[in-house]
């Protein structure tokens, strides 16, 4: 903050678990910066009893069809500035004035979600706790397995909040003999689907000109940086039985006592 002014900063949930909220958003408050929690893939978590999505001026919930809740695409714009969301609403509903013709003093977007969809996203609401049991179920499962083998754990779950488990994701040790593109060729030749840990944003092409503020001080790396290069994301679809789950822990624990 002492060399940048950003206008708003975007705290992100990630995996299901909230962000350590309560130092952030006492440092934005000091800088009088506002704050956009992305809850996208953190709904049903809460952090020190609140929910995830509730903890900045402007938060988002994504329904994408990975969510825990999805209407196939979608999702919600949260606050308590009623102004804003109204403003937000006429945004996303092509920014037309209330005229019998088409009238438009500002430019407009088409961000609508159809009746449809949004009933099927609600009606999922009501099984919200059953899907986040189901998520953790899976979680457990990982954790004994991968609590008795060397060289690779799970991401932590943090004792402030408590996850809706979406996605679980490993990391392997610095001891670890195996790196991940191993583990992902042993699950490809099983015909199991598993992915890297998301690249951090600071590493996209799109955003190479910019300037990166690292974790480390007088470093130009980053923990997001060490668990892209050593992380994975595991199978966790709710639909998953135990013997699916079965063949994923089968496959790695091969790969990792080779």
């Amino acid at each position: 903050f002492a060399k940048y002014t950003p206008k708003a900063v975007i705290i992100v949930d990630l995996y299901g678990l909230s962000a350590d909220m309560e130092p952030l958003i006492a440092l934005c408050k000091k800088h009088k910066v506002a704050v956009i929690e992305d809850a996208a893939e953190a709904l049903g978590a809460y952090y020190k009893g609140k929910p995830c999505g509730s903890f900045g001026d402007y938060n988002i919930v994504s329904f994408n069809g990975n969510k825990i809740v999805t209407s196939s695409g979608g999702g919600m714009l949260l606050s308590n500035d009623t102004a804003a969301i109204e403003k937000a609403r006429f945004w996303s509903t092509q920014a037309r004035e209330p005229a019998r013709y088409y009238e438009h003093k500002e430019v407009g977007y088409n961000y609508r979600l159809s009746n449809i969809s949004a009933a099927i996203g609600c009606a999922q609401f009501e099984k919200l706790d059953e899907r986040v049991a189901a998520k953790q179920h899976i979680y457990d499962r990982y954790y004994e397995t991968f609590a008795k083998l060397q060289g690779i754990e799970l991401l932590p779950i943090d004792a402030n909040g408590t996850s809706n488990y979406w996605l679980t994701c490993a990391q392997l040790t610095s001891d670890s003999k195996v790196v991940p593109e191993d583990i992902f060729t042993a699950l490809d030749a099983e015909n199991i689907e598993a992915r890297p840990i998301w690249k951090p944003m600071h590493l996209q092409p799109v955003y190479k000109e910019y300037p990166f503020v690292s974790h480390y001080d007088n470093e130009t790396t980053s923990v997001a940086e060490d668990i892209f290069k050593t992380g994975l994301c595991l199978p966790s679809d709710t639909t998953m039985s135990d013997a699916d789950q079965d063949r994923v822990i089968a496959a790695i624990k091969k790969v990792m006592s080779a």
